[in-house]
């Protein structure tokens, strides 16, 4: 009788969910994601279905534009995926219930953010760098505090070329073969 509205067990289940949502929301400032969005990803991770905007709206007591710029927060961390069905012309959007994937899609699309915003400028600061550590009218005080920097930069171009060489392999699942 799993049905009736006053059923100890389903409340059980439903407050030790509770817990769980709660932590999950607690948990998503790492992914950039506010807390009323990770709790949504949390009602969305325990479902079985994929959901419309209109029935995470009543589920979330929420607006449905605050509903619409949730989704796409989790869109763009990769915690919801769009699908390409719909359900009576509304747009179906499906939790990532892999906690492995969805960490893998999280980080290594960060990674790759940072590794491409770091590496295009110190590539382009690299060759301006070296020109003014080389240059005969900079002041010799100027030119050791340019090696220096030149120094960490190609220090700091190393970490990206290991950097980049770890998201390829957390991209491919490396690290998530024996698990």
């Amino acid at each position: 009788m799993s049905s009736e509205p006053n059923n100890p067990y389903k409340d059980k289940r439903m407050q030790l969910r509770q817990q769980v949502i709660h932590a999950i929301s607690e948990t998503m400032d790492f992914y950039g994601v506010t807390s009323s969005y990770g709790e949504l990803y949390g009602v969305m991770f325990f479902e079985d279905r994929p959901m419309t905007l209109e029935e995470m709206k009543v589920e979330m007591n929420m607006s449905k534009s605050n509903m619409s710029y949730a989704i796409r927060s989790l869109l763009d961390s990769q915690m919801v995926v769009k699908l390409e069905e719909k359900q009576q012309k509304q747009n179906l959007y499906l939790a990532e219930a892999d906690f492995f994937r969805a960490f893998q899609n999280f980080l290594t699309k960060s990674l790759e953010r940072e590794i491409q915003v770091m590496t295009e400028t110190i590539d382009k600061v690299m060759p301006d760098l070296k020109e003014f550590v080389l240059a005969i009218d900079t002041p010799d005080e100027d030119r050791q505090l340019g090696l220096r920097d030149l120094h960490k930069l190609m220090h700091a171009a190393k970490y990206y070329e290991w950097l980049q060489k770890f998201t390829d392999k957390l991209k491919n699942g490396d690290y998530f073969e024996n698990v």
